[in-house]
């Protein structure tokens, strides 16, 4: 497919409900543009973190037509911390995700668990008739996702990732010109993370808080003892439970760089490099910065820069995206903002507008979601196979570190080319009795 084809093919997948979101700015225009039933969905919350406070305030405070039927969290805590967002829902308590998958009445569930347990969860939720809305990344290793597809296929089920700046009126309208060409055709992507982190010293382990069930909270990691770090929320810094800044802020700006780029396959090259440039004694498995190059068959190129010490950001934003056109260049960021600039002059073109400003696509993004689910179109921003593809950047880049620095990839098998190491490094082994089910 040619890269004009490409970006007509994007465009045409932008929601014309966000462009109407964009003109009348509220979540009943969503709606009425996506001619919804008026069916009320139970939803199961399944992870009392912090994302999903964001999202169960917004379908309370939107006053959705959805019930919130069950919150689901291995700390006691956080499910009576989520219940004082539920607003007049009612909904029943558990430690078990089972007993909100096997509720025949639950349509549908967000699953906001540590990423080494999203897989599970949410291969599990369809195979019992579930659909699924899964927060970044949907996949802890590369091969859980196809194993998502090949699921989302067998039960028929709709996969959203929470890749919310998908649904962005932002997005349609830096689609919208995109497709029109105004930077030419677009031959490299640019993604960072730029913002200041501080070294978290390691800590003896001690014994898990009353209430929590932490044999569960490690799942399918391996058995380790209970500590602080590898808890609620700096659980991120270890390869157990999560992906690194790649895989967490780094994944959303991964994702917009493979949609400005216009990319349907996954890279055919990796290069990647990383150090301890500053947080020296950091209690993470990870390094402090990273850099990755991704080489497409077609010769197109997507880079992502991690970096530690910038409290200015890069263009004016602490996470953002460029994308390089034979015409021009788009500066474009997460934070709900674009700009262009055209000729070898860099002549300012058009914006994302002041009305359109910081907007972050979260209600558009759980609004499609609840659409597809209604409608049983399947008709995602974020389905399984985009966000497999984008997930795929993560687990590359971070194995192509962690073995030989560059690494050859076969789009095709989905194999790295000559190297054992990196292949078996595409899976992990589960502890039982919490792997990943199988396929029926």
């Amino acid at each position: 497919m040619s890269q004009t084809a490409n970006r007509r093919e994007f465009v045409k997948t932008t929601s014309l409900a966000v462009g109407a979101t964009a003109a009348l700015g509220t979540m009943r225009a969503v709606h009425s543009m996506a001619a919804e039933p008026k069916t009320r969905l139970n939803l199961g919350i399944i992870g009392c973190g912090g994302i999903m406070t964001h999202h169960v305030k917004g379908l309370v405070g939107r006053r959705e037509n959805v019930n919130l039927a069950w919150l689901c969290d291995v700390d006691e805590a956080q499910i009576a911390r989520m219940a004082g967002h539920a607003g007049n829902h009612k909904p029943r308590k558990t430690a078990r995700y089972e007993d909100v998958i096997q509720d025949k009445n639950v349509d549908a569930v967000i699953i906001a668990t540590p990423h080494h347990w999203h897989a599970p969860i949410a291969m599990a939720a369809m195979a019992e008739g579930k659909d699924t809305y899964i927060e970044k990344p949907i996949s802890h290793v590369f091969d859980e996702g196809p194993q998502i597809i090949a699921a989302a296929k067998k039960y028929r089920r709709v996969v959203q990732q929470g890749s919310q700046m998908r649904s962005s009126p932002v997005t349609a309208k830096a689609a919208k010109l995109l497709a029109d060409g105004v930077i030419g055709d677009i031959k490299v992507a640019r993604a960072w993370t730029a913002e200041t982190r501080g070294v978290v010293k390691p800590v003896a382990d001690s014994t898990a808080p009353s209430g929590v069930d932490y044999d569960r909270w490690l799942g399918p990691a391996p058995k380790h003892a209970f500590n602080k770090h590898r808890f609620h929320a700096t659980w991120r810094m270890y390869r157990d439970y999560a992906n690194g800044e790649i895989g967490d802020d780094g994944i959303h700006d991964l994702d917009m760089a493979a949609w400005g780029l216009g990319v349907d396959t996954l890279p055919q090259q990796i290069t990647a490099r990383g150090s301890r440039m500053m947080l020296h004694g950091h209690a993470s498995d990870y390094p402090d910065n990273m850099n990755v190059t991704y080489e497409y068959p077609d010769g197109r190129l997507l880079i992502y820069e991690n970096y530690p010490f910038t409290a200015y950001g890069l263009h004016g934003f602490d996470n953002g995206n460029v994308f390089y056109g034979t015409e021009g260049y788009m500066i474009f960021s997460r934070r709900g903002a674009f700009s262009v600039f055209l000729g070898p002059k860099n002549k300012p073109g058009p914006t994302e507008g002041k009305e359109l400003r910081g907007q972050r696509g979260y209600t558009e993004h759980m609004a499609n979601f609840l659409d597809a689910v209604r409608t049983r179109q399947r008709a995602t921003r974020a389905s399984a196979e985009i966000a497999h593809r984008s997930c795929a950047l993560v687990h590359l880049g971070e194995i192509a570190y962690r073995t030989r620095g560059r690494l050859d990839f076969d789009v095709n098998s989905e194999r790295f080319v000559d190297c054992d190491e990196a292949n078996q490094l595409l899976s992990k082994e589960y502890r039982a009795p919490y792997g990943l089910p199988e396929i029926a």
